[in-house]
């Protein structure tokens, strides 16, 4: 008995030493952050779904500017993009009658300030004093709302009371009141009727 008490006599000063070892251990445990828990979810599923939504840009005096409204939104992380599902576009005006866009789908880049639309795309001017009704119809259209530009280098067909224009490609800029077509210009003329 004798020879196991001086085995415990020669490890008293190592145990305070095992037991401060022990607890460096276990406080280092507890300040580590926790692993993320596996949700499931792949790369490319959205983290966030929103339904039937309208959001309204302001000017610098307090008015609409435009409205952009989707049945579904839908943002996927892995790439920052946001996606919409039957976007609509109003471009609101203090001078003259708003611009209507609107597609099957669409996206809005990353820092918000272009939107690419897809599929049956739309564009209509609404008529006021000086000018008539204009609608435009393409597959693909860029748009910069901030600026009030679009463009599309796919095929376009624009439409107004009297004329039928088919092009393949458009600059359109809502603020000079300029369109510009880039290629393959037919145009169809029917003068009014008296």
């Amino acid at each position: 008995m004798t020879g196991r008490l001086q085995q415990l006599r020669e490890w008293y000063p190592v145990l305070p030493l095992l037991f401060l070892l022990a607890a460096t251990y276990w406080l280092n445990q507890q300040v580590q952050p926790l692993t993320p828990k596996s949700s499931g979810a792949r790369p490319q599923d959205p983290d966030f779904v929103i339904s039937e939504i309208a959001a309204i840009t302001y000017n610098e005096r307090g008015m609409p500017r435009f409205v952009l409204a989707a049945d579904k939104v839908s943002h996927y992380p892995v790439n920052d993009s946001t996606i919409l599902d039957e976007p609509r576009l109003t471009s609101l005006y203090a001078d003259r009658p708003p611009v209507y866009t609107s597609a099957r789908e669409g996206e809005v880049s990353s820092n918000g300030d272009e939107i690419f639309l897809r599929g049956d795309v739309k564009l209509v001017r609404f008529s006021g004093a000086a000018q008539s009704e204009m609608s435009f119809s393409t597959n693909y259209l860029h748009v910069i709302p901030d600026r009030d530009v679009a463009d599309t280098n796919s095929p376009v067909t624009i439409m107004d009371t009297h004329n039928i224009v088919h092009a393949v490609g458009m600059q359109l800029d809502n603020n000079s009141r300029v369109i510009k077509l880039l290629s393959q210009v037919r145009s169809q003329h029917e003068t009014a009727k008296k």
